[in-house]
């Protein structure tokens, strides 16, 4: 089964600025098909709240914080992400919903798949059914 963790990625500390690099196969276990992120969430508001037949992906705080809750259909977890070299990996089949974003957060989302509506559970009870039967 698997189960959403937090990936370390490197952080190359430099006087003049951190940098940190995301490279697919290698820091996240996917091809990046995909890259988008969430910003200027107004206060109180969640953002997702589905889940991914076949998409798996990294979440990083690059700004800010947020939690993220994420639930396979037999155990369910919180993450808190406010560190822009911590990602948190996301597998299919895995419900995920981000909430408590500080003020100016970004949250950038790599995906190992192409936006397809289909592939999305908007449900919880649809995604448990899935869950069972997976």
């Amino acid at each position: 089964m698997n189960y959403a963790k937090i990936i370390h990625l490197k952080k190359i500390p430099d006087s003049r600025g951190n940098l940190t690099a995301i490279e697919q196969l290698g820091d996240v276990p996917f091809e990046i098909r995909r890259v988008y992120w969430i910003f200027d969430v107004p206060g109180g508001e969640r953002r997702g709240g589905h889940a991914y037949r076949q998409g798996q992906e990294l979440i990083v705080a690059l700004s800010g914080s947020f939690d993220v809750m994420t639930d396979n259909g037999h155990e369910s977890d919180s993450f808190s992400l406010n560190c822009s070299y911590y990602g948190l990996y996301v597998p299919a089949g895995t419900w995920r919903e981000i909430s408590n974003f500080s003020t100016n957060s970004i949250a950038l989302i790599l995906s190992s798949t192409d936006y397809d509506e289909a592939d999305y559970i908007r449900n919880y009870e649809d995604f448990m059914v899935y869950a069972r039967n997976d």
